[in-house]
């Protein structure tokens, strides 16, 4: 598809598309959020993957991925379902007692887990002024969670433990072969978080009735999930990934608001100054990385599982 524009260069195109998807995001957290206090956490899986599995069953049908679902039996695939179950799990227990922007903040720390994971699991150079800026960054998620201190929520923790499943996932990403076709793996993906779901249904409330307003829900969270990873797309192509990478960032403002109009929720000053050093760096740590001549996968630069 070509893209037209009149006012905008490619390059501010690209930038302005970031911020589109990252409100996709948030309208997707939005609805997410609102659903899982009326529906238990195993049955909103099961639902949201078994939606998620049709459409990428269609796309895999229809690009003839198919054939090759043989290619799927690596270790590394194994890993990366781990990674996709858990982080999703944790990521969803966290939107349900947390304010939407304290989990779009802890969630920013997710490129710096993947710096960290690649030096230590798979031998890659960090040079020291990354190091610093990651260690930065966790820092800021201290400030975030306040352990030992009065502002402490146990709820928190739900995030760092996400973050290092999607850590994982994005890391066993790269070491699968360039065979295996990116649909057939979200496909699996989107089908193992289904049975998951149903396997944890019994353990969180069991089957409630999905009304019809929770189902409409469902289907515009899946919409706006589509919307966000096609407008990530059309910024990837569109401008340099290093400059339209800091844009995913918006995803805070976004959820900020987003916690003030739908939940009336504010966020106090630890999380503001906590959010404030991770945002820095990992947009440090960004530029660092342009400088020393690396790229990153979409799904790593965007902090977006492929499902």
């Amino acid at each position: 598809m070509r893209w037209q524009t009149t006012k905008f260069s490619p390059i501010q195109s690209g930038a302005l598309f970031m911020a589109v998807s990252q409100a996709a995001f948030t309208v997707t957290d939005i609805f997410t959020k609102i659903v899982v206090e009326s529906l238990g956490l195993g049955q909103l899986i099961l639902v949201r993957g078994a939606i998620a599995t049709i459409l990428m069953a269609i796309f895999v049908w229809r690009t003839r991925q198919f054939s090759d679902i043989k290619s799927l039996i690596n270790p590394f695939v194994l890993i990366r379902l781990i990674g996709e179950i858990g982080g999703t799990v944790f990521y969803l227990l966290a939107l349900a007692h947390l304010p939407i922007a304290n989990v779009a903040a802890l969630y920013q720390t997710l490129p710096l887990m993947i710096t960290v994971g690649a030096a230590i699991f798979l031998g890659e150079f960090v040079g020291p002024r990354r190091c610093l800026a990651a260690g930065a960054g966790f820092i800021g998620v201290l400030v975030m969670l306040r352990p030992g201190l009065g502002g402490f929520n146990a709820n928190a923790l739900y995030m760092p433990v996400s973050v290092v499943f999607y850590a994982t996932r994005e890391l066993a990403t790269r070491r699968l072969p360039t065979a295996i076709p990116s649909g057939l793996v979200s496909f699996l993906s989107a089908m193992a978080l289904a049975i998951c779901g149903g396997l944890m249904v019994p353990m969180t409330g069991g089957w409630m009735e999905l009304t019809v307003p929770a189902t409409l829900m469902l289907a515009a969270a899946a919409t706006s999930m589509l919307l966000g990873n096609f407008f990530i797309i059309l910024s990837t192509r569109l401008g340099d990934l290093s400059f339209v990478a800091p844009f995913r960032y918006t995803g805070l403002i976004w959820s900020l608001l987003a916690g003030m109009i739908f939940f009336a929720s504010f966020p106090d000053l630890p999380m503001v100054f906590g959010a404030a050093i991770v945002v820095g760096s990992g947009i440090y740590t960004l530029y660092r990385e342009r400088v020393a001549g690396h790229t990153r996968p979409i799904s790593e630069m965007s902090g977006l599982s492929e499902t």
